[in-house]
C-alpha cells in the first residue's frame, strides 16, 4: 500500500483518479480548493482537504508520492485573469515542489498538450509551461523527483458538463440534453487528439509503477505525452452526435491542431489507450432518449 497525495482530487481526472487508487487498496488523500472540484465526486475511503496548492497546513503530512492533478485550466478563462493562473499553476508547483524536494517525495505533474502550440500563445499554456520549468529547476538543484503526464482532450466520466471550464465533449452532452444549441467557435475544421480518460488514469498509474522506485532523478525519460495519437476535426464530431451546430467567430489562443506523439508512453510504459471518442459518443446516443425518439436535427442542435 502506498500513501499517495492527489492534489486537484475533487475534480475531473483527479476523480477518476482516485476511484482506481482506491480500489487498488492505496493509502489516498486529496487537497483540493473546489474552484471546480465537486464534494458530490467524493469517493469513499479518500481523505479529502479543502485547501489551496500554496497554502501551508497541509504540508504536515509526508506521502510516498504526489500526482499534481491542480491548476486552474482552460485556455479562454486564462486571458480574463492571468494573475490568478499564474499563482496556482506556477507559484502552487514551486511551492509543492519545494516541499517535495525537501522530503524526497515524487511528483506526477499534470502538464498539457497546449504546450506544444508555444509558451505565449496564452497565459494558461504559459503558467503550465513555467510549472514544468519549476520542476526542472528543482530537479536540478534539489535532487527532486519528477515525471511529467501532458494531456490531450481529456473527456470521460465525472467531466464538467456547464461553466467556463467545460470541454468540448462534456458540454456538448449537456446542451443536448437540455435541447440547447451547440457551438463551434470559427469553421470546424481545427482537429483535436480526445483521449478517454479511463485510458489517461492508466498512463498515471503506469508512471507511478516506474516513478516510485526511482532513485537517480536524472533517470530518462521523465515526460510522457498521453493522448490516442489521431485527431479528428470538430466538424466530424458534431456528425457523431448527429447536431447541427452553430458556427461562431474563432476564439483566440487556440491551437489549430493538436495531436499526440505517444512513442514514448508506448515504450516505456507499455502504454496503449484502449478507448476511442466514437464509442463513447455511440452509448450516449444510445442511453438518450431524444436519440431513440428519433427527433429532427433542429431539437437537438
Amino acid at each position: 500500500m502506498i500513501k499517495i497525495l492527489v492534489t486537484g482530487g475533487a475534480g475531473f481526472v483527479g476523480t477518476n483518479l482516485i476511484k482506481r487508487l482506491i480500489k487498488e487498496g492505496h493509502d489516498v488523500s486529496s487537497i483540493d480548493n473546489y474552484s471546480t472540484g465537486l464534494e458530490s465526486n467524493h469517493q469513499k475511503g479518500c481523505n479529502y482537504k479543502r485547501a489551496n496548492i500554496y497554502d501551508f497546513d497541509w504540508r504536515t503530512e509526508i506521502y510516498d508520492i504526489v500526482f499534481h492533478l491542480a491548476a486552474v485550466a482552460r485556455i479562454q478563462p486564462s486571458f480574463e485573469n492571468p494573475i490568478e493562473y499564474f499563482n496556482t499553476n506556477a507559484n502552487g508547483t514551486m511551492q509543492l515542489a519545494e516541499h517535495c524536494a525537501k522530503h524526497n517525495i515524487p511528483i506526477i505533474y499534470a502538464g498539457s498538450s497546449s504546450h506544444h502550440s508555444g509558451k505565449f500563445k496564452n497565459p494558461y499554456t504559459f503558467s503550465k509551461d513555467i510549472g514544468e520549468e519549476v520542476l526542472e529547476l528543482f530537479k536540478r538543484c534539489y535532487n527532486l523527483r519528477y515525471s511529467i503526464a501532458r494531456f490531450y482532450n481529456v473527456y470521460g466520466p465525472y467531466q464538467l458538463t456547464e461553466g467556463g471550464y467545460t470541454t468540448l465533449i462534456g458540454r456538448w452532452i449537456n446542451n443536448i440534453e437540455k435541447g440547447l444549441p451547440c457551438e463551434i467557435y470559427g469553421d470546424g475544421e481545427q482537429r483535436r487528439d480526445f483521449t478517454h480518460v479511463d485510458d489517461i488514469v492508466d498512463a498515471l498509474i503506469k508512471i507511478m509503477e516506474k516513478q516510485q522506485y526511482l532513485v537517480d532523478s536524472n533517470i530518462q525519460p521523465n515526460i510522457f505525452e498521453l493522448g490516442r495519437g489521431k485527431n479528428i476535426s470538430v466538424n466530424e464530431v458534431a456528425k457523431m452526435f448527429e447536431i447541427e451546430p452553430i458556427y461562431k467567430d474563432a476564439k483566440p489562443g487556440e491551437a489549430r491542431h493538436t495531436l499526440c506523439d505517444s512513442d514514448t508512453a508506448k515504450k516505456n510504459l507499455n502504454w496503449i489507450p484502449q478507448k476511442d471518442l466514437l464509442h463513447y459518443i455511440q452509448t450516449f446516443k444510445n442511453e438518450n432518449k431524444l436519440y431513440n425518439t428519433k427527433p429532427e436535427q433542429s431539437q437537438i442542435s
